[in-house]
C-alpha cells in the first residue's frame, strides 16, 4: 500500500463513518531538530495593519476528559497512560509578556512566559495587528521538535514555520518545555514522562485566558517530537479542534521500540537507551505486557481524537521513518476520524525541498477548521 501511495507522491484522503477502534501496539526514539529557516512565503497582500483594542473573554475552564479507555481493574496507572493524564487537570495561568520583540511584517512578536506544575515556562507568542474577528483571534500552539535543551533559544528555529502561520491571522503559542532555554524545571524527554505534554496542555489552557485570543478555535502544529505530543494532547482533552503534524513520532511504543534507529542526531542515543532501559526494566517488552504499552500510546486512543488531522511526511526521511504516519493515518481511518495524509518523495525529515507546498497546505487547513 504504501509502494503505490509513494509512487502518486502525494496522499489526501478525508474519512468519516463509523469503524472500530485499530489498537496499534509500537515505538523507538530519536528526533532531529527542524532547520529553522526554509524560504520563506510569497506576500499575501494582507493591509496596512491598524491597533486593535483590548476585548474580553470569560477565562477558559480547566482542561479535562472523560475517560473511555481503560485498563484492567487490577492494573496500576503509569504518569504515562492516556487514562492517567486524562485524570489530571491543566489550568494553565494567565500569560506574562517578559518583553517585547521586534514586530513582523503584520504581527507583534513577543517571549511571553506561562505557568505549568508550578514551573515559569517561556513562551515565544505572535498576535496580528488590527481588530481581532468577533470572538478573538484563532491560535495555533506550536510544539518544536528535539533541539537539545541547553542550545534551545526561544526567538531562534522555526522562524519561517511560524511567520507563515502569524502572518495569515493566528496568533501562533509556541512553548519552550521545561528545561529548555530560560524554562524552569528539568528537561527529562517527551517519551518516557509526561512532563513535556503537560506543559503543552497547560500552554492550550493559558493562550485560552489571554484576551484577544478565541478560546474555541484552537489548533495545534507539531514537528517530530513535537507531532508526537500534539496527538497525545488531542487525545487526552477535547480543547484542540485541529492538528497538524509534520514527520512525526506518532507511532506505538512498540512500533517505536522495534522499528526506530535514528541516525542524525547523536544527542538522542543516550536519551534513546535511557527510555528504553527505563520502560523495559519495569513493564517488560510488549510482548509480555501489551496492556500496559498500548495503554501509553497515543495512537491507540484516536476514537477519541479532539478534531481532524493532516499528516506531512518525507519519503526519505532518516529520523523519522514514514511508516509512523502511515500507521496513524490507518488508525484514524479505521475509527471513523478525519484525517489527511501527504507524502513528499525524496524529501527529507524538514521537509526542506517540499516546504513551501507543505507549508501552504497547513495554513488551509487551518483556515477550513479554525477560520468562520
Amino acid at each position: 500500500m504504501l509502494h503505490n501511495l509513494l509512487n502518486s507522491g502525494r496522499i489526501r484522503l478525508t474519512v468519516a463513518g463509523t469503524a472500530l477502534l485499530l489498537l496499534l501496539v509500537g515505538c523507538t526514539l530519536g528526533v532531529s531538530p527542524a532547520d529553522g529557516n526554509p524560504s520563506p512565503l510569497p506576500p499575501t497582500g494582507i493591509p496596512s495593519p491598524t491597533p486593535s483594542p483590548i476585548s474580553s473573554h470569560t477565562p477558559a475552564p480547566t482542561q479535562t476528559r472523560t475517560v473511555t479507555l481503560t485498563p484492567s481493574p487490577t492494573a496500576t496507572l503509569h504518569p504515562l497512560m492516556i487514562e492517567t493524564m486524562r485524570r489530571l487537570e491543566y489550568p494553565g495561568s494567565p500569560i506574562e509578556i517578559e518583553q517585547t520583540l521586534t514586530s513582523g511584517a503584520n504581527y507583534h512578536r513577543y517571549l511571553a512566559a506561562y505557568r505549568s506544575e508550578g514551573l515559569k515556562i517561556y513562551a515565544y507568542m505572535t498576535v496580528p495587528y488590527g481588530d481581532p474577528p468577533d470572538g478573538g483571534w484563532p491560535v495555533i500552539v506550536f510544539n518544536h521538535g528535539y533541539i537539545p535543551p541547553t542550545q534551545y533559544r526561544s526567538t531562534e528555529r522555526y522562524v519561517a514555520y511560524v511567520n507563515a502561520f502569524a502572518s495569515r491571522g493566528y496568533i501562533v503559542f509556541r512553548p519552550d518545555y521545561r528545561g529548555h532555554g530560560d524554562s524552569e524545571g528539568e528537561a527529562r524527554g517527551a517519551y518516557s514522562r509526561p512532563d513535556y505534554t503537560i506543559d503543552v496542555l497547560n500552554a492550550t489552557t493559558s493562550i485560552q485566558k489571554y484576551p484577544l485570543a478565541n478560546p474555541d478555535r484552537i489548533g495545534m502544529w507539531g514537528h517530530s517530537m513535537g507531532g508526537h505530543l500534539t496527538l497525545r494532547a488531542m487525545v487526552t482533552t477535547d480543547v484542540v479542534k485541529a492538528g497538524v503534524i509534520w514527520a512525526g513520532v506518532v507511532g506505538s511504543y512498540p512500533d517505536m521500540l522495534e522499528r526506530w534507529r535514528p541516525t542524525v542526531v547523536p544527542e538522542l542515543r543516550p536519551a534513546a537507551r535511557r527510555f528504553t532501559q527505563e520502560l523495559l526494566s519495569t513493564q517488560g517488552a510488549p510482548k509480555e505486557n501489551p496492556d500496559f504499552w498500548n495503554a501509553i500510546s497515543p495512537i491507540s486512543f484516536v476514537a477519541d481524537i479532539s478534531g481532524p488531522l493532516q499528516l506531512h511526511h518525507g519519503s526519505t526521511d532518516t529520523s523519522v521513518p514514514v511508516s509512523f504516519s502511515q500507521s496513524l493515518y490507518d488508525a484514524v481511518t479505521a475509527a471513523g476520524g478525519e484525517v489527511e495524509f501527504f507524502i513528499y518523495p525524496d524529501d527529507d525529515h524538514n521537509l526542506s525541498q517540499s516546504f513551501s507546498t507543505a507549508i501552504l497546505r497547513s495554513v488551509e487547513f487551518f483556515d477550513r477548521y479554525l477560520k468562520p
